[in-house]
């Protein structure tokens, strides 16, 4: 769903079907992934509201800012920038 490279502004925004039962999302997922290109660091995200947070286990290394419920833009990070930038439900409910 999104870019698997670096972040970009409408990569991770669903198209065709998915894209109606997200459209409530879509202002939140612009918001997160414009704070993402401007972010020096992951702890830039660490923004009133974003619920950011590393994740645990195996998935050490990914960061997650919360959507909506269980859903999250979960990304990683390198020397240039934001990767692997995916919306995920990643509690699997």
């Amino acid at each position: 769903m999104c870019d698997g490279s670096r972040a970009k502004r409408s990569s991770c925004l669903p198209r065709g079907t998915r894209a109606r039962s997200t459209r409530p999302w879509q202002s939140r997922i612009k918001q997160i992934l414009s704070a993402l290109n401007v972010a020096a660091r992951p702890a830039d995200l660490n923004i009133p509201g974003f619920d950011f947070h590393e994740l645990k286990g195996d998935r050490k290394g990914t960061f997650a800012v919360k959507v909506t419920g269980n859903w999250r833009i979960t990304f990683r990070w390198d020397d240039a920038g934001p990767f692997a930038v995916d919306l995920e439900d990643y509690h699997g409910n």
